[in-house]
């Protein structure tokens, strides 16, 4: 049996949709004709869409010619949800006292659809630090946090995670995803070489609500000579700063949309 087509079908927002969808996907801006492609319409069928989103601050040209990508502005709305605001006002306080303590950088990940993506971020109190940028997006799967978020969900999620995961990364191994996350369980924690920069070890610990992690604290830990703060130590106060959060987050009313 053919599956059911939508009953209602609005083909413009499909088409800018689509167009949303591709350049969040992108690892660099895009021509109308690799948008064209990626979308499996015609230049003729975006042209007009492109303009309109350009006009409305979704997208922009950065290099001023023809390369699209996305700005801020979608990432704006998604911060402005209750709680998604809410969960950054309760961490915030809490992480910048952690960065204190720990003379390291610290951010707060979430899920979005197969990547991971950085909704807030404490810069370290000294001069020498790795900062991650609010907005800055990565496979789940090759991240500490992305890992630290598969390992608190529940079966049927952790499954639909990994299909689309698998969807975007046809090679993908599951295998070893498995075994480290049920390494991750175990320890409460993940301490995992960092895959983009060298000499940095990604620190995460699960923000838990309602018995998963919604939101995963990681650290990009820095060794540093001469000082007294090692990976034990800032891999014991970050799991303390978390659990903090996730307690502060279970006695806050959760809010509501229609408020």
């Amino acid at each position: 049996m053919a599956a059911e087509s939508p009953k209602y079908r609005a083909p413009a927002l499909d088409k800018g949709l689509d167009i949303l969808e591709l350049l969040a996907r992108a690892v660099s801006p895009l021509t109308i004709a690799e948008i064209s492609e990626g979308v499996g319409r015609s230049r003729g069928e975006i042209f007009r869409m492109l303009q309109v989103l350009e006009e409305r601050d979704y997208i922009s040209r950065p290099d001023g010619e023809g390369r699209y990508s996305l700005t801020p502005r979608l990432f704006r709305l998604g911060m402005e949800q209750p709680p998604v605001k809410s969960m950054v006002e309760t961490a915030l306080p809490i992480m910048h006292r952690l960065a204190d303590d720990i003379d390291q950088s610290c951010h707060l990940v979430v899920p979005s659809q197969e990547q991971i993506v950085v909704i807030a971020r404490v810069d370290p109190p000294g001069e020498i630090g790795l900062v991650v940028r609010v907005g800055h997006r990565r496979p789940i799967s090759h991240s500490a946090s992305g890992h630290v978020l598969l390992a608190w969900q529940d079966d049927e999620t952790r499954e639909r995670w990994f299909t689309m995961m698998i969807a975007h990364e046809p090679q993908l191994q599951r295998a070893p995803i498995d075994k480290a996350i049920s390494g991750i369980r175990a320890a409460g924690f993940a301490t995992i070489a960092s895959q983009v920069v060298d000499g940095v070890t990604d620190i995460s610990a699960p923000v838990m609500q309602h018995g998963r992690a919604t939101s995963a604290m990681t650290i990009p830990f820095i060794e540093r000579r001469g000082s007294a703060m090692n990976i034990a130590t800032t891999t014991r106060l970050l799991v303390d700063a978390a659990n903090e959060v996730s307690e502060a987050l279970a006695h806050r009313p959760t809010p509501s949309l229609g408020n």
